[in-house]
């Protein structure tokens, strides 16, 4: 029986009952209210209140949001399409013994990335922490990251959502960027079909009225690729054997994931756990970090027994997902 390991993630380390004693006091409690991007009939969008977000994330809380995998793993119970039997909960011990046996993490450590960093947020009242990158856009402002990390899949879109660029040992270099609009494709925020998992966010401008874009830069995008490229993923792990408060990359070539087709992901070794979720994945990369490349997935979801993060095909649907945030 092959488990998936939700989200990137070394396997929900984190029991429900820990997430749901996290406390979000002090920040907003009702979810934004969605509505369908007539322009883009399969994104579904949600004005965010953003007031106070940045000032919500303090330090403390920063440390202690707990990683994003908990939410793909409800995800896939709630609303995924493939067989019970393949997708379910992974076992922390099982994973544990699997790390025992490599000697070798194959996640390499890396310095800053200004446009790539953490994203933190709160859904159903308990604080959560995932990855995400500054992209190409019209408006300098949009990042992207996992459905999951915007939206419950299906169900609420999240509040309190910043975005953290060169996120590092607790620092926050170029500010806590609020977001006024988070995005995500119709078919994850209605359905949690794991073929979708990509989400979008737009940020406001910070106290000096700078864009994103202008003070971190941006990657450029691409979609309906061909499939089996050479990715370099980038994410900031969080379980063990890391700690998420460093920027973590994986190197190697895609294959379709084996055991969950109708998902049409691509995965690559890569051994990055929880907090990695939508840390961005580039082809075309060509500077030493690989860093400077064109964005074109993010990290998903992985399976207990394998080293493999799988990441979503960026075709027209998420396509239309980030069209709908560019141009906001």
């Amino acid at each position: 029986m092959t488990r998936t390991r939700s989200l990137a993630t070394g396997l929900l380390s984190f029991s429900a009952a820990a997430v749901l004693a996290l406390s979000a006091a002090g920040g907003a409690s009702a979810a934004p209210a969605a509505s369908e991007d007539k322009k883009n009939p399969s994104v579904t969008r949600a004005a965010v209140e953003n007031a106070g977000a940045a000032d919500y994330w303090t330090a403390e809380r920063m440390l202690t949001a707990t990683p994003g995998d908990v939410l793909a793993g409800k995800a896939l119970e709630r609303g995924n399409r493939s067989s019970p039997l393949l997708v379910e909960k992974g076992k922390s011990a099982e994973v544990k013994a699997t790390r025992a046996k490599q000697q070798q993490p194959l996640a390499q450590s890396e310095t800053p990335v200004k446009h790539i960093g953490k994203v933190f947020f709160t859904l159903g009242g308990a604080n959560y922490v995932c990855s995400g990158n500054s992209v190409s856009a019209q408006n300098k402002s949009t990042v992207s990251t996992a459905g999951h990390c915007v939206n419950e899949g299906p169900g609420a879109f999240a509040t309190n959502f910043v975005f953290v660029p060169a996120y590092q040992n607790g620092a926050a270099p170029y500010g806590k960027w609020a977001a006024t609009t988070l995005i995500a494709p119709t078919q994850w925020s209605g359905s949690g079909d794991m073929t979708y998992d990509t989400g979008f966010a737009v940020v406001s401008r910070n106290g000096s009225g700078q864009y994103l874009a202008d003070v971190v830069g941006a990657s450029g995008v691409a979609f309906n690729q061909a499939r089996g490229l050479t990715y370099k993923s980038f994410g900031y792990p969080a379980a063990s054997p890391f700690n998420g408060e460093t920027l973590k990359s994986c190197t190697g070539t895609a294959s379709n994931d084996p055991y969950n087709a109708q998902f049409k992901t691509q995965g690559i070794p890569c051994d990055m756990t929880g907090g990695s979720s939508g840390g961005p994945w580039f082809i075309q990369t060509s500077s030493a970090t690989g860093s400077a490349g064109t964005q074109n997935s993010i990290n998903s979801y992985g399976y207990d027994r394998s080293a493999v993060m799988y990441g979503p095909y960026w075709g027209s649907v998420i396509q239309q997902a980030y069209n709908s945030a560019a141009a906001s």
